[in-house]
């Protein structure tokens, strides 16, 4: 029996398509999707070495090889050989663009003299594709603007349909040794899931995941759609699986847009954790993230300070646009001896080893990763009740939730926890249990299902 039978999963080729992958960029969307390939390969496909990892994003080879030394060295890629770039894989030994590229390209497309181009040169210089460039449009991959191709001499000599053309003309040169068997495809992007949703090869399956909020301000179930999400919704049934992280997302989804697609739920996978009570530091606040407009820090700031609870103090752990704005703030709240910009830090696990609690008053998430992060560590979370996920997590135990928004009760929460010993460890105590619904183990059941599903029916392209 295969490794892939063995654990349940369906015998098929496992592919994973994601726009790009690169250190310390897209927060939990790279985590999740190599949690997801980490997943797969425990499970035994390719004996183990896990689906091929499929990017798109057009840097050198250099840089895709440093990408992926670093996830290696971080323990969070099973085999880097299976890590692979269309734009690497484009360029011909000799110069030019490769065989599989120069067989698709229509003689007859041009450039249009209006339409600026990227050209694209592999390591010694020469050029081998030229990208169509569309400023300031968030459609840009949904061009009909031919991709130029060029030949070993670097003259150009015919083009692709877009970007479409380009990424369905390496993913069937990926597959065209696969034969006649079936192909799983885990498709991470909403922009490549537009590009293949109309793949109608009949050996695969998309099962397309989702990893953020689709709504606009003020986030609630009848927010208005994000405009990125609007053409996308219209495409949903065609994927044979829409995987959501959240019951809560799905449900208002199918609410809102009916079920004609089909709609299932897996959270993302969260290892497990070796915590250290003895680190816990009595009166610490953490805010651990990236410092961002949506994540509202300085509610979380005015909370505390609110809160005024003596001997407690506040640690912000990230980074991002809004440092120099907080830190105005905590000097203008005269707080500097309470409240601490923290930087950003690689033992994230410590920092919340030490915290007491964390407080998280962001205006939106997509998937509760750092909150469930928190708990595992013996961490209660005290967070505004936003979509999505939070809620999910928090309404088992573990933390604190207060209504959206509200400082005064965010407030409130952070002095109750904190001057209640015998809440603060009932809490402190249950919250791991609670976290454990986003095991590796029940994510990968959860996964596995909706493949042998997706599998056993004919595909809805």
């Amino acid at each position: 029996m295969s490794p892939d039978a063995a654990a349940g999963l369906p015998v098929a080729e496992y592919l994973v398509l994601s726009s790009r992958l690169i250190p310390g960029l897209d927060g939990g969307y790279t985590i999740a999707t190599l949690a997801r390939a980490r997943q797969l390969a425990g499970a035994g496909v390719a004996d183990g070495a896990g689906p091929q990892l499929l990017t798109f994003d057009p840097g050198t080879v250099a840089a895709h090889a440093e990408h992926r030394a670093t996830f290696a060295a971080q323990g969070v890629l099973t085999d880097p050989s299976q890590m692979r770039n269309l734009f690497d894989e484009a360029v011909a030994p000799g110069g030019g663009a490769a065989e599989w590229l120069l067989a698709v390209a229509d003689a007859a497309a041009t450039a249009d003299p209006d339409i600026e181009y990227r050209v694209l040169d592999d390591a010694s210089g020469r050029s081998f594709a030229s990208l169509p460039v569309i400023p300031g449009n968030p459609d840009w991959h949904l061009t009909d603007e031919p991709v130029l191709v060029h030949d070993a001499s670097g003259e150009v000599v015919g083009g692709v349909r877009g970007f479409r053309g380009l990424y369905r003309a390496w993913l069937e040169h990926v597959t065209a040794s696969f034969g006649d068997r079936t192909i799983v495809v885990i498709c991470e992007s909403r922009q490549i899931g537009e590009l293949i949703a109309d793949w109608s090869d009949p050996r695969v399956r998309v099962v397309h995941t989702i990893h953020t909020i689709h709504l606009e301000a003020p986030y609630g179930p009848d927010a208005p759609t994000n405009a990125l999400w609007t053409r996308w919704f219209r495409l949903a049934d065609r994927f044979d699986a829409v995987v959501w992280p959240t019951t809560t997302q799905r449900d208002d989804v199918i609410a809102r847009f009916g079920s004609s697609a089909s709609h299932a739920v897996v959270p993302n996978p969260i290892a497990p954790v070796d915590s250290r009570d003895d680190l816990r530091e009595p009166g610490l606040v953490v805010v651990l993230g990236r410092l961002a407009p949506g994540k509202r820090v300085d509610h979380a700031i005015r909370a505390f300070l609110r809160a005024d609870v003596p001997g407690s103090r506040m640690e912000i752990w990230g980074g991002g646009p809004e440092q120099e704005r907080l830190q105005a703030l905590i000097d203008e709240l005269d707080a500097e001896d309470r409240v601490e910009l923290a930087g950003y830090t690689d033992d994230p696990g410590r920092v919340l080893d030490r915290a007491s609690l964390v407080v998280t008053s962001t205006a939106f998430e997509g998937q509760p990763l750092g909150v469930v992060e928190a708990m595992l560590h013996g961490a209660p979370v005290i967070s505004y009740d936003v979509r999505y996920g939070i809620r999910d997590v928090l309404q088992q135990g573990g933390g604190v939730l207060v209504p959206a928004g509200d400082i005064d009760a965010l407030g409130d929460a952070l002095h109750r926890v904190l001057t209640d010993e015998e809440l603060r460890t009932r809490l402190s105590a249950e919250a791991p249990s609670i976290a454990a619904a986003w095991s590796p183990e029940r994510s990968l059941a959860a996964l596995t299902a909706v493949i042998a599903d997706v599998v056993s029916r004919p595909p809805r392209r």
